[in-house]
């Protein structure tokens, strides 16, 4: 997949950015190296491979799920203006 100099006025436009000239030619390289990258990576024999979450297989040492903190809740709620059944009530900023 190549991009265009269409494509490159579009992402900028999008992204609110002023791209032009010279500046636009040389993104447009950027982006389409970058997605020749891709390609390649996607060309790569990946069949039989599992997947891995990290590149040495460990595993994390996990604490026991116990309560270790007591609840301050209705101090922490106690200067807040509006709170109802534990939570804050905030006004409506989207109609």
């Amino acid at each position: 997949m190549a991009l265009t100099t269409s494509d490159i006025q579009r992402l900028a436009q999008l992204a609110r950015l002023k791209v032009g000239g010279e500046q636009e030619q040389a993104v447009l390289q950027q982006l389409n190296d970058v997605f020749g990258l891709i390609e390649q990576l996607r060309a790569a024999p990946t069949q039989g491979i599992a997947p891995m979450t990290h590149l040495h297989d460990m595993s994390l040492r996990l604490r026991a799920d116990e309560v270790s903190e007591t609840n301050h809740r209705e101090a922490y709620q106690q200067p807040a203006p509006l709170v109802e059944k534990g939570l804050y009530l905030v006004p409506k900023v989207i109609e």
